[in-house]
């Protein structure tokens, strides 16, 4: 470009240069404005960044050829199995959780404790078995620790216990001495007795046969007197009936009209407070009182 040229084009930027500034600012800021900018996704730009990462539980002494993850040592050829997996912690696996697994973890552990507590009852049992009755004997059992109300309680009990047995034994030697005639073999000593009694029974019925039976009823009954040893009547009972009242009637009356009887001897006296005569006594067709041979009761 020769001098002239360049003249002119000074020439024409001094003239023109405001106007071309402006042209080539507003050029600028339109494209400017023409351009957009937009904000990166964090989230994306984190897991394209991200990078993976393994803790190792062992540790080589040289690098490996190629590197698959990184980790916070060197280790070349670890791992039991060809997949390609990446263990998650440097920890050994944990065994598999199964749903039910608590159950029979709990039943198993209490099947155990039982079996324990057999095996020692078992041990315990046999070890008493086995030691000698000599050892139980020789330890003496602990006196009871009595305090005086107790004692006192203890006494009144055994004299309450003792009144009691004085009592018993005083009743007993109270009660009256019996004896029975009732069969037809009679001790010597109640023979003579017997046979006065019966004499005056058989003559008091006789004399005040009943009325109303006389010709007419006919009958035989089982009848005990009780005497006492002063000769009165002690009781009366009908042990068998002669199946009609006024015979039944009869015979109680009769005792009654005979009574009281002789006093009993000292032969009967010294042991003997009641007597008891047992006979058969029969109404016969000629208005009289037998009694016959005495009954076993």
């Amino acid at each position: 470009m020769n001098g002239e040229t360049r003249q002119l084009v000074a020439r024409w930027v001094s003239t023109h240069g405001l106007a071309l500034a402006l042209a080539v600012s507003l050029l600028l800021h339109g494209l400017v404005l023409s351009l957009s900018f937009k904000f990166p996704d964090a989230s994306r730009a984190f897991q394209e960044r991200a990078l993976d990462i393994i803790l190792v539980n062992r540790r080589s002494t040289h690098k490996p050829a190629e590197a698959q993850v990184k980790a916070q040592a060197n280790l070349d050829n670890g791992g039991n199995t060809d997949l390609d997996r990446h263990a998650k912690t440097p920890l050994p696996p944990a065994p598999r959780h199964q749903e039910g697994d608590d159950l029979e973890h709990s039943q198993k552990r209490i099947q155990a404790l039982e079996a324990r507590q057999q095996r020692l009852a078992t041990q315990a049992q046999s070890k008493a078995a086995i030691s000698p009755k000599t050892d139980r004997e020789v330890q003496p059992e602990p006196a009871p620790n009595l305090s005086g109300r107790d004692l006192a309680r203890s006494a009144l009990a055994m004299a309450r216990l003792e009144g009691e047995i004085a009592k018993d034994l005083d009743d007993y030697n109270k009660r009256p001495r019996r004896k029975f005639i009732g069969t037809s073999a009679v001790e010597f000593r109640f023979a003579q007795y017997f046979e006065e009694w019966r004499l005056k029974v058989e003559r008091i019925g006789t004399l005040n046969y009943p009325e109303a039976a006389r010709g007419k009823l006919y009958g035989s009954l089982v009848l005990t007197v009780a005497i006492n040893s002063d000769g009165t009547v002690a009781g009366i009972e009908i042990n068998r009936s002669s199946g009609y009242k006024i015979l039944d009637d009869a015979a109680r009356r009769i005792v009654a009209m005979a009574a009281p009887f002789a006093a009993f001897p000292p032969a009967i006296r010294r042991d003997t407070d009641i007597l008891e005569i047992t006979r058969t006594w029969n109404f016969t067709q000629r208005d009289s009182l037998e009694t016959g041979k005495a009954t076993k009761r």
